[in-house]
């Protein structure tokens, strides 16, 4: 009889002990999960996303590139000299001539797009299509839409645009990680380069950047 209570006794500690135990998991499990909850209304609070620089930057070769033998990933922070390099390649077409109906087209996209990260200027361009800016992002962007003016015509402005937004972003990386932060918090799409980089939203980080890195010299 004796041994029996015992055994029950022994029964009875040790379920206590399973509940003890699964009580306790599920206690950690609720607080992880409320940590998560709270880090997530804290970061929409504090208007801080989850955009990092590797997702806004532009990564491989364009499909421009092998006729101008330059890749998105030659504009490196890390390598002066590549980046020197493929600026100049970028911006050995900015003289080309244009014809009318293609000036009317440089003039609508090289005004909705500046270096105010550099020069400060308002466009790239004045609107008689005349260089606004005489730095070397600027010549490089310039460059490229004449380029793609030329001798792809069939891309829309828009496109262009966005070609030029990609590689603004390169030239100015951390300063457009802190701007696309801003355009997330505010719900407009950080990846469209347009939004991103063009004119659109200029300004909307104001306040909030504490300076930025520059690829490229002026």
């Amino acid at each position: 009889m004796k041994n029996s209570n015992a055994n029950q006794t022994k029964k009875n500690s040790t379920e206590l002990y399973v509940q003890l135990g699964i009580i306790a998991i599920l206690a950690l499990v609720i607080v992880f999960n409320l940590g998560r909850i709270y880090s997530g209304n804290n970061e929409a609070s504090t208007g801080i996303i989850s955009v990092s620089a590797s997702g806004i930057i532009p990564k491989g070769m364009p499909s421009y590139g092998k006729e101008i033998g330059v890749s998105y990933d030659d504009i490196s922070p890390n390598n002066p000299a590549l980046t020197d390099n493929a600026i100049r390649k970028l911006s050995q077409y900015e003289n080309i001539e244009l014809n009318q109906e293609q000036m009317t087209r440089y003039i609508r996209i090289g005004s909705s797009i500046s270096c105010e990260y550099c020069c400060g200027a308002k466009a790239i361009i004045f609107s008689n299509g005349e260089r606004a800016c005489g730095c070397a992002h600027s010549y490089a962007m310039r460059s490229v839409a004449k380029y793609l003016l030329t001798k792809h015509s069939d891309m829309t402005d828009e496109e262009i645009l966005s070609e030029l937004g990609k590689w603004k972003v390169l030239f100015f990386p951390g300063i457009h990680e802190q701007k696309a932060k801003v355009l997330e918090a505010k719900g407009i799409d950080p990846k469209n380069y347009i939004n991103l980089a063009s004119n659109l939203y200029r300004g909307i980080e104001t306040g909030q950047l504490q300076g930025g890195q520059m690829v490229g010299g002026c």
